[in-house]
């Protein structure tokens, strides 16, 4: 997700809580993640013994295949690490080539215009949105070289996709173009329609990848129908005037990262969706717990202001009476904040919003292997300050060929509690257990799936710092998370094991779940890396990171079929080349070795971006790279004066734009070996 994090010292005063990620909403009393990591370090006898000593007690305690490394190469890891870059453009290691790819703006049908700058917002629903992010390759027929690619679009940068509107106004990121104090209703259509996810053919060629024509390519967007499924499917909780059966909804918003189950379908998730909401009165539990705006013209793009005041564009004001007298939109946000299914396969199949693995900001979701005869169990990171991990377990068993997403609606929802010894357990989210009685504000399970968060605050889990993406370790089934950062810790929770005052560097977490039985109640954790310079980072092995490998918030995560773990970076644009964060460079991304602890730096993007969203071909000899938000970093000032931090990918003085970089071996190898 794009990272709001380092913008102001106190980002509860800052007016990019109203446009990008959540404000801090977890007032409960639970335990703060690094209330454990104190207590368990102590514990070890650790505090007074130093940084090393500490992070020995957190790292690599019992996960590790090695208690300590020997000085050898990762058989996993054949490439020469590339250094920290500050170019505007792609560097990827000797022998390895990139080619830029399905930009914003590129049409996914043969019939729409080019990109230009005065795309309408009819055009932008036929063209590949703004800012990608989550990604996966679908193989037809098994092939490496054709395929259906899936596209999370998270969210949208208005002073680049209504360039011809500039007219030398000074633009931040997050500032949106207002006309006498309302929203133009085609722009506010562009941007609905730069939202969401692309489906569409790709084809490798002779010269190249290329995007081609299929009748199963397709934009879901802000405006596209959608079923709900689940416990809360039907309840009053989703009943609107869009659907008075409380079935349907529109849309989906801020698809950050996603997953792919083992049945061979996309989950889409959906992030800071609060964000988009605006509530001037009382607001409910089910959106002041999530952020929702208290101010009139909030919302992060004021769609609820449009001039021609449409259904599509109201029903971003959250009130219980709308801002139109008579029209009541205050369970819109309740249909949003969910897991989203895609069958890539069939466009004439609805997306899906799986509510029983809960409401709340989904970084994304990681299943792990389906096997026959067993649950199905997947985790997800509910990406804010101080909000908890959580993982769903089926109550039926996935049967290859005959189990379809319908297996996500009857199960049980659990939240992590992390304990200070390095055991940890899964706190179950459902009706009469765990303080979630209708005594304590649960009526019953839906309830308890719309207010998620509040449901985990009930039941004690433990206060994380972001948590975003995961992966499974395809060898080890051990579960991996990024922790990117939380600013707001203060000194007096500083401690050995977590050095800094403020998490500015962020960590990876790891577990295994007891017996290796992935839908145990009970796990085992400690830490992988946590992130930072050579003084303030440590591998699981309590060395410091170095020059070829150090990096700051780690957010994006994927384990290749080898057993590769690839990390991906976001530090937030206001922060990346300056002060602390000057020594990482632009954002990265690195390939890690879990078995030997090796990190090595694989990429560098061009200025401003994010580096986001990794999938290779099955023959893992074409990967696809996201870059998202190129070019972030303009001010202003220089905005207003036409001087862009960044032209990638097109160059010259052509706007930014988010594009995939497909990376491929110069001898035709597997990529990272």
């Amino acid at each position: 997700m794009r990272d709001y994090e380092h913008d102001y010292a106190d980002p509860t005063q800052s007016p990019d809580w109203e446009h990008g990620d959540e404000r801090p909403s977890n007032i409960s009393g639970n335990p703060t993640f690094f209330d454990v990591i104190e207590a368990r370090a102590s514990r070890r006898g650790f505090l007074a013994g130093g940084l090393a000593a500490a992070v020995t007690a957190v790292i690599g305690a019992g996960l590790s295949s090695r208690g300590a490394l020997a000085a050898s190469t990762s058989p996993l890891l054949g490439f020469r690490p590339v250094p920290v870059g500050e170019a505007d453009t792609v560097v990827v290691p000797e022998g390895y080539r990139a080619q830029v790819f399905a930009r914003w703006g590129d049409a996914i049908s043969g019939d729409m215009p080019a990109f230009h700058g005065a795309n309408t917002g009819a055009e932008q629903a036929q063209q590949l949105g703004q800012n990608h992010d989550g990604q996966h390759f679908f193989a037809i027929d098994g092939s490496s070289e054709d395929g259906l690619y899936v596209l999370n679009h998270e969210y949208i940068e208005p002073r680049f996709l209504h360039a011809e509107a500039w007219n030398g106004q000074a633009l931040s990121s997050s500032d949106v173009l207002w006309h006498d104090g309302a929203r133009d209703d085609d722009e506010v259509l562009k941007e609905m329609n730069a939202h969401g996810v692309s489906v569409f053919r790709v084809r490798k060629r002779a010269e190249g990848w290329e995007i081609v024509a299929d009748p199963r390519n397709r934009r879901i967007t802000a405006l596209t129908p959608m079923e709900i499924a689940g416990p809360v499917r039907g309840t009053a909780h989703v009943v609107t005037k869009y659907s008075p059966e409380g079935t349907a909804s529109r849309g989906t918003l801020n698809n950050c990262a996603y997953g792919v189950t083992p049945w061979n379908t996309y989950l889409a998730a959906e992030e800071n969706w609060a964000g988009y909401f605006s509530n001037i009165g009382d607001q409910p539990r089910e959106q002041a717990r999530y952020g929702v705006s208290d101010k009139p013209e909030g919302g992060r793009y004021g769609w609820h202001l449009a001039k021609g005041g449409a259904d599509d564009c109201i029903r971003f004001d959250a009130r219980a009476t709308g801002a139109d007298a008579g029209q009541d939109y205050r369970n819109e946000p309740n249909c949003f904040g969910w897991m989203v299914e895609i069958d890539p396969f069939d466009p004439d199949k609805a997306p899906v919003k799986r509510t029983h693995l809960g409401r709340f900001a989904h970084e994304g979701v990681v299943f792990h292997k389906g096997e026959a005869g067993k649950p199905v169990v997947c985790y997800s990171g509910d990406d804010a300050r101080f909000e908890y991990i959580y993982k769903f377990v089926s109550r039926d068993v996935f049967q290859p060929g005959e189990t379809d997403g319908s297996i996500l609606d009857h199960g049980t929802l659990y939240a992590a509690r992390f304990n200070p010894d390095g055991s940890g357990e899964w706190l179950a989210l459902a009706p009469g257990r765990n303080g979630l009685t209708p005594e304590a504000g649960f009526a019953d399970l839906a309830d308890i799936l719309v207010n998620t968060r509040a449901a985990a605050d009930v039941a004690g889990a433990t206060k994380m710092d972001r948590p975003e993406w995961g992966a499974v370790d395809p060898v080890t089934g051990a579960v991996y998370f990024t922790l990117t950062n939380n600013t707001r810790r203060t000194e007096a929770q500083v401690d050995p094991a977590n050095p800094r005052s403020n998490n500015q560097f962020g960590h990876i977490i790891r577990w295994r779940e007891a017996r290796n039985d992935a839908a145990s109640t009970m796990f085992d954790w400690d830490l992988f890396v946590i992130a930072g310079d050579p003084k303030t980072s440590r591998a699981f092995d309590g060395a410091a990171l170095g020059e070829d490998n150090i990096f700051a918030a780690p957010d994006g995560l994927w384990f290749d079929p080898d057993g590769r773990l690839w990390i991906q970076t976001d530090i937030g644009e206001s922060a990346q080349n300056a002060g602390d964060y000057a020594p990482f460079g632009n954002n990265q991304m690195l390939a890690a070795d879990p078995r030997t602890g090796e990190i090595r730096r694989f990429l560098t993007g061009p200025v401003g971006q994010e580096i986001t969203g990794v999938c290779t071909t099955p023959d893992q000899r074409t990967m696809f790279v996201g870059i998202q938000h190129p070019g972030a970093t303009t001010t202003p000032e220089d905005h207003a004066g036409g001087r862009l931090a960044s032209h990638w990918p097109d160059g010259g003085a052509a706007v930014p734009r988010s594009a995939l970089v497909v990376i491929t071996r110069e001898d035709g190898g597997k990529i990272g070996a």
